[in-house]
C-alpha cells in the first residue's frame, strides 16, 4: 500500500493499518506506481473522494431509473414486478446510507430521496391495486 501526500512521497504501509476513506479496487485493472502494480487505493480526502463518488453513484442512480420505469410500466397481474421494483429501491438506499452518504453531498442526497419515493410510492399503490383486484376475483369466484 502506498501513500501520497503533499510533500510527494511514497512510502510502504503495514498490512495491520487502516485507513479510513473511499476504496478504489478493481480485480481487473491495476495502476502502476513506481514499478509496482496496486489494486486498491483508498482516497481518503473526502475533497478528493467527493466528485468520484458522486459520478460513481450518480450513474448507478440513472441506471435504476431506468430499470425501475421500466418494471412499472410493465403488464404484470402477479406483482411481481412491483415487488422487485421494492426491493430495488431499498437495496440502493442502503448502499448510498452504508458506503456514500458522508462523500454526497446534501442536495444530491435529497433530490435522490424525493425521486425514490415518488417512484416507491406508485410502487406500493399498483401492488396494493393488485392485490385489491385479486381480492375481488377471490371473492366473486366464492359467489358463483
Amino acid at each position: 500500500m502506498y501513500s501520497i501526500n503533499k510533500q510527494k512521497k511514497c512510502g510502504e504501509f503495514d498490512d495491520d493499518v487502516l485507513i479510513d476513506g473511499f476504496s478504489i479496487s478493481s480485480k481487473k485493472k491495476s495502476f502502476n506506481i513506481k514499478g509496482t502494480d496496486v489494486k486498491n487505493i483508498n482516497i481518503s480526502s473526502k475533497k478528493l473522494a467527493s466528485p468520484l463518488v458522486s459520478n460513481k453513484v450518480m450513474k448507478k442512480y440513472n441506471k435504476l431509473l431506468e430499470y425501475l420505469t421500466e418494471l412499472l410500466v410493465s403488464d404484470d397481474d402477479t406483482g411481481d414486478a412491483m415487488r422487485e421494483a421494492l426491493n430495488h429501491i431499498e437495496k440502493f438506499r442502503l448502499e448510498i446510507k452504508i458506503k456514500y452518504r458522508k462523500y454526497l453531498m446534501k442536495k444530491d442526497l435529497e433530490m435522490m430521496s424525493k425521486q425514490l419515493v415518488k417512484l416507491q410510492k406508485a410502487a406500493n399503490n399498483r401492488l396494493l391495486e393488485i392485490h385489491n383486484s385479486y381480492l375481488e376475483q377471490l371473492n366473486r369466484n366464492r359467489s358463483k
